[in-house]
């Protein structure tokens, strides 16, 4: 059974920084590729940011400048830095792994960016 663990969530106020981790229970190179979705309060998901096997990465308009995913192989996790936060921001953030065949996700971290 794989499991994705997020962490690193939080109150920020406007304008700071949170890291989020993801934490898989087997190699991440496992993954097709690996990648962060929130959902807003009344919104649907959407996705944040991904990162490919090979190290590709894509993010969300929204998000570019300001978020930058990374994996690191050794520790099996994946992680989301997020600068210069607006309340925009606010939500639940997910990891999301796919294997090609499979699609997992773990339980969620709540993000709030309010002063």
């Amino acid at each position: 059974q794989v499991q994705l663990v997020e962490s690193g969530g939080g109150l920020v106020q406007p304008g700071g920084s949170l890291r989020l981790s993801c934490a898989a229970s087997i190699s991440i190179d496992s993954f097709y590729a690996m990648g962060w979705y929130r959902q807003a309060p009344g919104k649907q998901r959407e996705l944040v940011a991904t990162i490919s096997r090979g190290g590709m990465t894509h993010s969300t308009d929204s998000v570019k400048g300001r978020f930058t995913i990374s994996g690191d192989n050794a520790k099996n996790t994946v992680s989301l830095q997020m600068n210069s936060l607006k309340p925009e921001d606010t939500a639940v953030y997910y990891c999301n792994a796919f294997t090609g065949a499979y699609e997992y996700w773990g339980p969620g971290t709540q993000v709030t960016v309010s002063s």
